[in-house]
């Protein structure tokens, strides 16, 4: 166990034996222990804060990426300075708490830390595949980290299950902003991509383990989401394809009350 004092943690003065605390080794012994625990404790809530760090500075990165226009190029140079920021703000956080999470406290603290390394995995996921039109691989989000704390891949399988919303969200985007929808390659190739993954991810054996475990439990609740999600760009695009000739030049569809209350649609008309 580290016994390193941290900055900003309150001070914890050892208490010095009495005599008789001296002449019984019993309770030298259950005062490690009770060290231990503290110890064990203050780290636990170390990871727990980074974690909900690394999550709320994710999700910024994620509404940053959602706000481009223009799919499968570089983001536009102020979403990309903004962009950076935070992903360095993350590397950062990774970095003060990678100790706590070395040799057997990598395993220990997995859960604490989990969420928020799905979280950033999505964020640079959808940052990559925004920009390059593939998918990121695990050895590559491993790279960006900087720092030797572990992603498994089981947090880069749900990191990538939960990418899949936001490749909705942003196909729907494009289907309602851009012009020709039907016959955009770039609306045609986010679809393919959906289905593909919709494919791969299907044929995931989740009987191992005894059906207990990553693929047992989190997989199973993930896949009927993402079914729906691919769907509904399925739905979008195969709308605009058969009523298409049905609207006419320059028609834009109301989206009031079924994308917050039409404001953030309406901010998006008026960005472009």
């Amino acid at each position: 166990m580290p016994t390193s004092q941290r900055s900003g943690e309150p001070h914890r003065p050892k208490k010095i034996p009495t005599q008789e605390q001296q002449s019984n080794p019993y309770l030298s012994m259950f005062n490690h222990f009770r060290d231990e625990l503290d110890e064990h404790h203050d780290c636990r809530e170390r990871v727990i804060k980074a974690s909900r760090d690394i999550t709320a500075l994710s999700k910024k990165m994620i509404f940053t990426v959602q706000r481009a226009r223009e799919p499968f190029s570089p983001l536009p140079a102020p979403l990309s300075e903004e962009y950076e920021t935070r992903f360095k703000q993350v590397q950062s956080i990774i970095s003060i708490v990678s100790p706590d999470l070395q040799d057997i406290s990598t395993y220990r603290y997995a859960r604490q830390i989990s969420g928020g390394i799905q979280e950033y995995i999505e964020a640079t996921a959808f940052h990559h595949y925004l920009t390059t039109g593939k998918l990121i691989p695990l050895s590559e989000v491993q790279q960006s980290v900087k720092s030797p704390v572990e992603i498994t891949p089981g947090d880069y399988i749900l990191g990538i299950f939960d990418l899949i919303g936001e490749m909705m969200r942003f196909s729907i985007t494009m289907i309602a902003t851009r012009g020709g929808a039907d016959k955009d390659e770039k609306v045609a190739k986010a679809l393919r991509d959906l289905r593909e993954l919709r494919l791969e991810f299907e044929g995931l054996d989740t009987t191992l383990g005894g059906g207990s475990g990553l693929l047992g439990k989190e997989v199973q609740k993930k896949l009927g989401v993402m079914k729906t999600c691919v769907e509904k760009v399925e739905t979008a695009v195969c709308g605009v394809i058969v009523r298409g000739s049905e609207r006419p030049k320059g028609w834009i569809p109301d989206l009031t009350g079924a994308v917050g209350g039409g404001g953030r649609m309406d901010r998006i008309y008026e960005d472009e």
